[in-house]
């Protein structure tokens, strides 16, 4: 990730603009346009405008999630090379990670802890491949998200977590399945996670395969 530019932090100069995107920055998965604007108090045509803004300077990314019922709506996101994050919580990221012990015991843990924060951040009313793909570039992993009848491949293009996985790669990548295997639960629970292939943290390319997509939209909560 490379650090704010110029461009990025005159998009930023606008109280309202700097707002929204510490939000998104925040949440950590993607958001609608009216519940950002319901929750930073705007009216949500002045926040699609903001957000449009910081679409332009590179900082956010847009996608369209379906849902059962209505027309597609608006999912927002900070875009994977937005910037740097705090120095303070890489440094924590990999202080944890290190002290963590690799034991099997310990894994179990990590992965039943990684498991219910995916479990929190699943979207829904949208699909399943849809929903991945925002989820994990929300994160900052760039995936990219193929599927082949039933099955979903996702191939992730970046770490954003590669200074703590220098530390400990194998607590930081059982923490990233676990979080993976919460957001099927919740997107399909029919789904299955049938490979989940680490890399070098610094070459990135790990692959997630998803077998038994049904490809359907998962409900909204409200529904």
């Amino acid at each position: 990730m490379r650090p704010l530019t110029l461009g990025h932090h005159d998009a930023l100069a606008q109280p309202a603009r700097a707002k929204l995107f510490a939000l998104l920055g925040e949440l950590m998965r993607p958001a609608s346009t009216e519940e950002l604007a319901e929750e930073v108090g705007l009216h949500v045509n002045g926040v699609r405008r903001h957000l449009d803004r910081l679409r332009e300077a590179g900082l956010v990314t847009r996608t369209r999630e379906l849902r059962p019922r209505g027309r597609p709506r608006d999912a927002w996101s900070i875009a994977p090379k937005a910037g740097d994050p705090p120095h303070a919580h890489a440094d924590l990221a990999r202080w944890l990670a290190r002290a963590i012990p690799p034991r099997p015991s310990r894994l179990r843990d990590v992965e039943s802890m990684g498991r219910q924060i995916g479990r929190d951040m699943a979207p829904t009313g949208t699909s399943v491949e849809a929903a991945m793909h925002s989820t994990l570039s929300a994160l900052g992993f760039r995936p990219d998200t193929k599927t082949n009848g039933r099955t979903l491949t996702c191939t992730l293009g970046n770490c954003p977590y590669r200074d703590a996985a220098r530390e400990n790669q194998e607590v930081i990548c059982t923490l990233h399945r676990g979080i993976t295997g919460g957001l099927i639960d919740v997107l399909d629970p029919r789904a299955k996670m049938t490979s989940f292939i680490p890399h070098d943290p610094d070459e990135a390319g790990c692959v997630i395969e998803v077998a038994g997509v049904t490809g359907a939209p998962t409900e909204d909560k409200a529904a």
